[in-house]
């Protein structure tokens, strides 16, 4: 295959991945920070959040193949895997591998949640958290356009929309902890009530 096609094939999808990967996070702070959109059920947002992440790994699976594939660096299948053995940009290939595991790891036991138990499921779910900045790293430290403006500008964007998400399920959850730690008013009982406005009316 023509290497300049692989490299601008490398380049896009890397970009869409990155894209994907914020609009999975955002939906993930959101959905279970259990906020809901006025028209928008519950199961909804969370079937959408689902498969933008079945988009996220595929065009991960793309970027990460004409990657090894382009004969213009050599990175290798190994290099895919294990973090930090790549002949080309050790370190920023390798924390494009560490993003890529703790995908594979979440996208997997999303596959299996129905035979994990909820705390293994949620901790392992959790490394999604990880796999954002980490992924943000190696597209600027990587990233052929990382010093164009319009890239400069989307990820920007992508970073502001994760801490909006982020602070929305803090506020989210601190509502959650005020509502459930607020002493629960004391009401008289009803036959004290009763006999009272019968006194009254005497």
């Amino acid at each position: 295959m023509n290497s300049t096609y692989l490299w601008y094939t490398t380049r896009a999808s890397g970009i869409v991945t990155l894209i994907l990967l914020t609009l999975t996070m955002v939906l993930g702070l959101v959905t279970t920070s259990r906020s809901r959109a006025r028209h928008w059920p519950g199961f909804a947002q969370q079937e959408i959040h689902r498969r933008i992440s079945i988009m996220a790994v595929v065009f991960l699976a793309i970027h990460v193949s004409t990657s090894v594939l382009d004969t213009y660096v050599h990175i290798g299948w190994f290099a895919v895997v294990v973090p930090f053995t790549s002949p080309y940009s050790r370190f920023w290939v390798g924390l494009g591998t560490i993003a890529l595991d703790l995908m594979i790891a979440v996208f997997v036991s999303s596959l299996l949640r129905a035979r994990m138990k909820p705390g293994t499921w949620r901790g392992i779910h959790w490394l999604a958290y990880a796999s954002w900045p980490i992924a943000l790293a190696h597209t600027f430290g990587l990233g052929t356009d990382s010093r164009e403006r319009w890239v400069m500008a989307l990820v920007a964007l992508c970073v502001l929309s994760v801490g909006l998400a982020l602070v929305w399920r803090m506020r989210a959850t601190a509502r959650g902890r005020a509502m459930l730690s607020a002493p629960i008013p004391r009401v008289a009982p009803l036959t004290r009530r009763v006999s009272t406005s019968s006194t009254r009316s005497r």
